[in-house]
């Protein structure tokens, strides 16, 4: 049993200001995704945002160096801890976030010169909060895929060492999580 827990931060930002109609599918969405990541096999548990009540926040918002603000002082970012790699790769590309992922073209910019999440191994007693997380994604922007910051296709283990994401273990957890959510495959 590992003594460490996946750190998983996320970053997009959107074509327009957020209060944009075009963006009502992603906010619309996002209750639904949030609930299918908190019963996913793996999950320990995620940073709220200001304005959510029952989460704790992890500190205050950062936004890493490539953030443009369009106005709104806000940008889509999350930050979660999982079990595993595994189980992380399963949450965030099956199920409800994948299908949001499908329509990102919709409503996230195409200007990428950043990437759009970072991994990292935490102690158990440790919970990152934005900044350490806004760091890790820079760091993973700057350096390329490292045992500080590192993606599911160039992964290392806690112990620093290079690891292969075991996707078929993956695509259990994923197919367990659609089963035990009873949603059609249709959204899978």
């Amino acid at each position: 049993m590992s003594e460490h827990w996946l750190a998983l931060y996320t970053f997009a930002q959107f074509r327009t200001r957020a209060d944009d109609p075009v963006n009502d599918e992603f906010f619309s969405s996002e209750p639904v995704i949030w609930a299918a990541m908190e019963r996913a096999d793996g999950f320990i548990a995620r940073a709220g945002y200001e304005d959510e009540p029952g989460t704790d926040i992890w500190g205050e918002q950062a936004f890493p160096k490539y953030w443009t603000d369009n106005g709104d002082g806000w940008a889509p970012s999350t930050i979660s801890l999982w079990q595993d790699l595994e189980s992380a790769l399963a949450a965030v590309y099956k199920g409800a976030h994948a299908e949001i992922m499908r329509l990102g073209h919709l409503f996230q910019s195409d200007i990428a010169d950043y990437p759009p999440y970072v991994l990292w191994w935490v102690p158990k007693d440790h919970q990152p909060d934005w900044d350490e997380a806004v760091e890790r994604l820079e760091l993973l922007g700057d350096d390329g895929p490292t045992a500080d910051a590192f993606t599911f296709k160039a992964a290392f283990a806690p112990n620093g060492k290079p690891v292969t994401v075991d996707t078929d273990r993956s695509r259990a957890i994923a197919e367990h999580n659609r089963l035990r959510a009873d949603l059609p495959k249709s959204v899978q």
